[in-house]
Order: structure tokens, then C-alpha cells, then sequence
């Protein structure tokens, strides 16, 4: 007998496949790899007064821009019911929703997220892991839940091997996912050698078939029956139901397509210009400066996603291996619409895979944000009052690499820094403090971390902290800037001030090359961490 061949048809009919009160799974990531032209067409039928309503969504990380594109298209009161992700931050519409108490809403850790793919598939009843003990990942302080709404708890404590650990709980049975590949064949085997990354389609597409469920499948192409090499097809045609070809997708949502990368050409290093010599290439440089040669580290966003053009300008990118928690290893990470991705990536892997890397301590080093610090070192990327951003994959890098750096301005809300070769001046402080009393929410454990033993600084334009025993301690100050007026002052707690207390180099104010290559080729290899 001849196995069924999925049915390649208009995304309109794709989307009338999904039926009030379905549990959906959407594949993407952040920017990239997103079914867009399905989601569009889901979209367009609610509006239109044909369906669904009440849906729950299951997404890994967040999908789409700031006002448009990918879970924007949800955002409309009646829809959906439940959401469960790994990061919202970008789309505003749709965490109206959210603020505004109309649907359940989960965050958990994006490792999470992806190792609940597994789970679903296989028929486990969820993610056993350290992840998130000490955060309001832990039920004890909120279990994830965004809301008043969101009542029940998925999150539990479980005691094993005399330590405790978290059981991140499967939410159900998928009915449905709408996910997204470059080429299909005939018999549905798909292949993604246009996708930047190539995230959980698998495990997804497997969890809802062994739910008896529906999995279509957005693709770029067709080609015939066989033609594509085995080793590049990703997810094999009995897992498929239904074909929808976009010949226009895009490969993420600012770029069309850039053969490098997927790794089909090779870019110039050339090609990638300095960012521009302000506050927040101060601190990807200072930041920069804490690598090690053979490190292998992750980049967050904002003035972390940065750091990967400070390497290609003072030409040590080859000295490190820079990855991103979607998947990509080696290159030069890239940052806003494009993160995620990387120009010449060296590998491109599951991100399940990339995150039992992380979650193991594989890690060297990593680069991440701040938007609230206080004196117990205990970070807060997530939660501003009514915003509630998410977590993505902040918790599981942080919670298992040995050496962090956390980079943001001491002052937010209308700061103006002058950049000069001398150092910095201060033409308008900010009206927010960064650096508080108390964190408004815990997305990083700073106790948790001096049990460790983790290594931890943090780096700002006009200041370097680091996280000692006694507590955070000042150890640089920027040329230009006073000690207590400018630093002190604007700080909601009193830091201790390092007996050693030095300038900032100068070098991270001057424009051009910071000649870090041959330096940096000294530094002794960072010793690997012992679990």
C-alpha cells in the first residue's frame, strides 16, 4: 500500500481546519522560521466571523515584531483562551490581551518550552529540571502565571535525590499545529536548507500526530517525490497532513533571504559595519572585554546582541565560538529582526539540543540584559508593573553558566550621554533607576547564584559592578563621571565601593579598532566548570 500524500492547499483552507477550543501549536521563532501566511489566514476568518474561538496556543518564544506579524495576528478579544510561551516582549497587541486580564497566560523558560515538545511527543508528563528555582518560575513565587486570570498551576515541586526540582507539567493534547520548512516533496518529507534556524518543528509535528491531531505545514517550494537528500529533510512525510507553499517567505522578518545565513555562501567580515560609538557600544565593548580565548558563550538581546560586532571589528570572532539559544553556533549573531539568526553560522541545531547544552553547564560564559538590579544582585528582565515581557531562554542560561555579564544603563527614561575621546558627559540624566532596593520580580536568583559560586558583573555605561559575598561591589567608574553624584546618587541602594577603585579604559570612548586582538590572545583559556 501506497502511504497518503499530505494535501497541498490555499492557507484560507488550511485555517478553516482549526475549530473552536483547539489547543494549537505555532512553530517560529522569535523572527524567523514563523508560518506567517497561515497565521495571516487565521487571522482573516475571525475577522470575517467564521472562527476559531477560544483557542490555546503553545509557543516557544515569541513570535513577530512590535505591532505586527506573528501573534500579533491573535490579538483580538474571543479568539484565544489560553497561551502558554517562552517570551511575549515584542507584541504589544497581543499582550494587551494579557495586561488586560482577558486570557489565561503562561511564561515558562523557553528550554522548557522546547523540551515540552519532547514531552508531548513522547507521552511524558512533563519537564523535570532545575530551571527556575529561586525565580517566579517556581510556584512558590507565581509558577509563571502572568495574571489574576490564570488560576491554575502547571508548575509543582517535586523532591528527588534529596534536592528539589521543578515538574513543568504537558498542558494537554495538541490538536493542531501550523509550522514551517524551505521544500516539500511529493510524499511531505521537509527540508529547511533557507531557515536560519530549525527549531522543534519535529518534535512538534510529532506531538500532535501522536495525538491523533492535525499538522500542516508552510513551505517555500515543492520539489518531486525523492529528490531531497535524506540527511536534509527534517520532518518525514507521514507526519504531515497538509501543504500551504509560500514562494514569498520570508526568512525572517527582516531579511528575505540572506544566503549567509543558512550557510549557502559565506559573507565578508568586511561587509559588517562598527555599530555606531555610543552608550550602548560602550558597554558591548567593556562587556567584550570579559571573554576569554575558547570561550563558548551566549549572547542575549540588546546591548548584549552586540558584542558579536565589537569581536568582528577587533577581529577575535575566531578566538570565541558565539552561539544563540535558537540553534545557531559560530558566526557573527545578528541583533533586532534578525536575532536569532547569525551571519556565517558554523552549525545550525535544534534548539532542544542547544538547550541541553546549556542546562547541562556547557556554557563558558554569557552575555545578557538587565532592567532592574538590586542589592541582593537579584535581576529583573520581565516585569515592569502591568509589562510582562517573558523570560525566553534568560532563565536557563543564567541559572547554569559559570560566568555572566548583565549590561544596561545605570538610569533609564530619557538618559542623553555625550560620547567624547576623554569619556562621557552627562547632558540629561535618566528618570528612572535601574539599580533599586528591591527587584520587582525575581528573573534571576543573585543568593541562588552566590551559592553557586557563579561569577557575576555588571556593566553599564558609566559604571562596572560585581557581584561579590559581601554584596554589589563598584569596581570601574567612567572618565568623566563623579562617584557620587553621578553613580551613587542614582542608585536606589548603597553598593560597596572596591579600596581598588579604577577608571574605565579610555579606549572603550575612542572611535575605531580598541586593538584588543593581540591582548586578548594572551589571556589564559577560562578553566572549564566542574557540575
Amino acid at each position: 500500500m501506497v502511504a497518503s500524500r499530505p494535501r497541498i492547499v490555499a492557507a484560507e483552507e488550511a485555517a478553516s481546519l482549526i475549530q473552536d477550543g483547539d489547543f494549537l501549536i505555532i512553530g517560529g521563532n522569535g523572527g524567523t522560521g514563523v508560518p506567517e501566511v497561515l497565521i495571516e489566514a487565521v487571522e482573516r476568518r475571525f475577522l470575517e466571523g467564521r472562527g476559531p474561538h477560544d483557542l490555546t496556543l503553545f509557543h516557544v518564544t515569541g513570535l513577530g515584531a512590535t505591532t505586527e506579524h506573528g501573534m500579533c495576528h491573535f490579538a483580538h478579544r474571543g479568539l484565544v483562551k489560553r497561551v502558554i510561551g517562552g517570551h511575549y516582549g515584542p507584541q504589544v497587541p497581543f499582550m494587551a490581551l494579557i495586561d488586560g486580564n482577558h486570557i489565561e497566560a503562561y511564561n515558562f523558560p523557553q528550554g522548557v518550552m522546547s523540551g515540552l515538545c519532547r514531552a508531548m511527543a513522547s507521552g511524558q508528563p512533563g519537564v523535570l529540571t532545575h530551571v527556575g528555582l529561586q525565580t517566579y518560575m517556581d510556584p512558590r513565587l507565581g509558577g509563571g502565571r502572568m495574571n489574576p486570570r490564570t488560576e491554575e498551576q502547571l508548575v509543582e515541586v517535586v523532591h528527588l535525590r534529596d534536592r528539589e526540582w521543578l515538574l513543568y507539567r504537558t498542558p494537554g493534547l495538541p490538536r493542531v499545529a501550523i509550522i514551517r520548512g524551505t521544500t516539500a516533496d511529493e510524499d511531505g518529507y521537509v527540508s529547511m536548507e533557507h531557515e536560519a534556524t530549525t527549531r522543534e518543528e519535529l518534535s512538534i509535528a510529532q506531538a500532535v500526530r501522536n495525538a491523533g491531531g492535525i499538522v500542516i505545514c508552510q513551505v517555500e517550494r515543492l520539489a518531486r517525490r525523492g529528490a531531497l537528500h535524506p540527511q536534509m529533510v527534517k520532518i518525514p512525510g507521514y507526519l504531515i497532513d497538509y501543504l500551504v507553499v509560500d514562494p514569498d517567505q520570508m526568512q525572517t522578518f527582516g531579511t528575505r533571504f540572506d544566503p549567509s545565513r543558512c550557510g549557502e555562501t559565506r559573507a565578508p567580515l568586511s561587509a559588517i559595519v562598527p555599530d555606531p560609538l555610543n552608550e550602548r557600544r560602550i558597554m558591548a565593548r567593556r562587556a567584550a572585554m570579559e571573554l576569554r580565548p575558547g570561550d563558548v558563550v551566549n549572547l542575549g538581546v540588546g546591548v548584549s546582541a552586540m558584542i558579536p560586532n565589537v569581536a568582528a571589528e577587533e577581529g577575535i570572532e575566531e578566538l570565541i565560538t558565539l552561539t544563540v539559544e535558537a540553534g545557531v553556533i559560530g558566526g557573527v549573531p545578528g541583533h533586532a529582526r534578525e536575532f536569532g539568526t547569525a551571519v556565517n553560522p558554523r552549525a545550525i541545531i535544534d534548539q532542544g539540543y542547544q538547550f541541553d547544552f546549556y542546562d547541562g553547564g556547557g556554557l563558558s560564559c554569557a552575555f545578557l540584559s538587565f532592567a532592574e538590579v538590586d542589592a541582593q544582585g537579584n535581576v529583573n528582565v520581565t516585569r515592569f508593573g502591568n509589562r510582562f515581557a517573558g523570560a525566553g531562554g534568560f532563565i536557563n542560561i543564567t541559572q547554569n553558566t559559570p560566568s555572566l555579564v548583565f549590561s544596561g544603563t545605570l538610569t533609564g527614561g530619557g538618559l542623553d550621554m555625550g560620547v567624547g575621546p576623554d569619556g562621557l558627559t552627562l547632558r540629561r540624566e535618566g528618570r528612572l533607576r535601574k539599580f533599586v532596593p528591591a527587584v520587582e520580580q525575581v528573573s534571576f536568583s543573585g543568593p541562588l547564584a552566590r551559592e553557586k559560586g557563579q561569577d557575576v558583573t555588571f556593566v553599564t555605561e558609566r559604571a562596572v559592578f560585581e557581584m561579590t559575598a559581601e554584596g554589589v561591589m563598584l569596581t570601574e567608574i567612567a572618565p568623566g563621571m563623579r562617584l557620587r553624584e553621578d553613580v551613587l546618587d542614582q542608585m536606589g541602594f548603597e553598593p560597596l565601593v572596591s579600596p581598588s577603585l579604577k577608571p574605565m579604559d579610555k579606549r572603550l570612548f575612542r572611535a575605531g579598532p580598541m586593538g584588543m586582538h593581540e591582548e586578548f590572545q594572551m589571556r589564559a583559556p577560562r578553566p572549564k566548570a566542574a557540575r
